[in-house]
């Protein structure tokens, strides 16, 4: 059984969006998936979408193996930049007048 028949992480602190990183090193007595899951996220920052998708594994089965490991320390999260947050549009416009003209 892959969550040990647990079916909601520790913690409801992830999002499909929400950026995971590996920060340790050691693998040793963990399960293969989450072995699999930290392999994944020493290779750089992925979304909890992008593991599943990797591991073929449901988001809600992710989601219980990655609240396991930041509870023991093994990964790190971060937020995705808020839907709110639009660059700037003028500046936009600027550099696409300046690639304009170059070309």
């Amino acid at each position: 059984m892959v969550t040990g028949g647990r079916s909601h992480p520790t913690r409801n602190t992830f999002d499909v969006v929400t950026v995971v990183v590996a920060t340790r090193e050691q693998v040793s007595g963990l399960s293969p998936e989450k072995r699999r899951l930290m392999e994944l996220c020493r290779g750089g920052a992925l979304s909890v979408a992008e593991v599943a998708a990797h591991l073929s594994l449901p988001i809600s089965v992710v989601k219980v193996l990655l609240s396991d490991l930041l509870d023991s320390g093994h990964i790190a999260t971060h937020a995705a930049l808020p839907r709110t947050i639009r660059p700037d549009l003028q500046l936009l416009k600027d550099v696409l007048d300046g690639l304009r003209a170059r070309l």
